[in-house]
């Protein structure tokens, strides 16, 4: 049985005949009428305008009557709910169009990752199914297969958060109804255990590099070490931005590398990130070296300018290089092997372990938050809880002692 027109709209026939003066019959054709199966089945129905004015929308070319109903009913569907459904948009389209109107938005170190995650993973995957078809089995599947074929588990997480992210804008732009990934993704993979040095390990590490290298790298660690600033905030850091009488230096820029290729000089992680940070007397010491084979081409008095750490042609040195040279020198003392971003870890170690104020520690390393700082560094406070459980018993015991001493006195005045 046909299904019945819906409240709105109409269901007709129509073709692609033309009159002897050229104008199409549309749904006038003669051959339509009766049981023919000339032409194709449209649908009409108008749509409100803010000006009031008729605004029809019409679509034909389905092959069955049913198959207009169900077209129409979805564009009505679309009508009440706000959405702006396109059933011929696909996944591969709306992505490309996603990535071109982030390419402005994200940082390019992010950008090129997602870019690469799009067009590597997604499109080759779900790139053929319209935006609007997508389901939660859909990304399910996905995950199961690129898991079977032996990806890594953080990585097929990274891959399906773009692709909820690209959903998300989406649902803001009222192409979808919902975000099949919200309850399709698996949890976040656990981060692996941070290795860090102990202080006696760091400071080994530092004397080695002034023992037999003497370097602005030996220098460039000292101030990793002694501040726990990220490694493109200092290899950023301007001469402009450190202020040695005051024992301070402002943070304002960060040195990337995009695919390891093309330097970029942007703006700190987070806007927390962009503050002053406090010089130690260790790291004062290394940045007046730096201060002084600066100045040792120039003329006296004048005003310091560039990168801090630079090759001798002024240009950045290489993320990748501060890595390869840390590997090297910590290798020669047989330390644990570390990255970079570990010597910031190792300065929150220290701190933490010498009971510095977690707040404190947070404000040093410039989080956001302090519950950011709990989160990657919680697990260092065994000494927290174990005070925080003796200021209970301390509590209770004094006021045990209050009780009973108060009792006695009683006791003795009325006796």
């Amino acid at each position: 049985m046909a299904p019945r027109s819906p409240e709105r709209g109409r269901l007709y026939r129509r073709c692609d005949c033309r009159r002897p003066d050229g104008r199409q019959f549309g749904a006038s054709c003669p051959k339509l009428k009766g049981r023919s199966r000339h032409g194709s089945w449209a649908f009409a129905v108008d749509l409100p305008s803010a000006d009031g004015r008729r605004k029809p929308h019409c679509r034909s070319g389905f092959p069955t009557r049913k198959a207009a109903h169900a077209a129409l009913e979805h564009a009505l569907s679309c009508e009440r709910t706000g959405l702006h459904c396109d059933e011929h948009l696909t996944l591969a389209a709306y992505l490309t169009d996603w990535l071109r109107t982030k390419e402005e938005a994200l940082k390019p170190t992010t950008f090129v990752r997602y870019r690469d995650y799009v067009r590597a993973g997604l499109i080759p995957s779900f790139g053929r199914i319209a935006l609007q078809d997508l389901r939660p089995r859909h990304i399910i599947a996905w995950q199961e297969a690129e898991l079977a074929r032996g990806r890594g588990r953080t990585t097929v997480y990274r891959i399906g958060a773009a692709l909820s992210s690209a959903l998300g804008t989406a649902v803001r732009a009222r192409l979808i109804p919902d975000n099949p990934c919200r309850h399709a993704m698996t949890p976040r993979p656990a981060a692996q255990e941070r290795i860090c040095w102990n202080p006696t390990q760091a400071a080994a590490f530092l004397r080695h590099n002034h023992t037999h290298y003497a370097d602005q790298l030996a220098d460039l660690f000292e101030l990793l070490l002694g501040t726990g600033m990220r490694r493109g905030e200092a290899l950023g850091l301007h001469w402009t931005d450190v202020h040695l009488p005051e024992k301070t230096l402002l943070v304002r820029w960060n040195l990337t590398a995009v695919n390891n290729n093309r330097l970029y000089l942007g703006h700190p992680k987070t806007k927390a990130s962009r503050n002053w940070v406090s010089l130690s007397p260790r790291v004062i010491a290394a940045l007046e070296r730096q201060a002084a084979l600066a100045r040792a081409d120039q003329p006296l008095d004048t005003p310091l300018e560039g990168l801090v750490f630079c090759q001798p042609d002024g240009c950045p040195l290489r993320p990748q290089g501060v890595l390869s040279v840390l590997r090297q020198r910590s290798a020669e003392l047989g330390l644990p092997r570390i990255g970079v971003h570990d010597l910031r870890h190792t300065a929150a170690t220290i701190m933490i372990s010498s009971r510095v104020p977690l707040a404190v520690v947070s404000k040093t390393l410039r989080h956001s938050t302090l519950s950011t700082t709990v989160n990657l560094y919680g697990h260092l406070l065994p000494y927290a809880a174990r005070d925080a459980v003796t200021a209970i018993d301390k509590a209770l015991s004094r006021a045990d002692r209050t009780h009973y001493q108060t009792a006695a006195v009683s006791d003795d005045q009325a006796a």
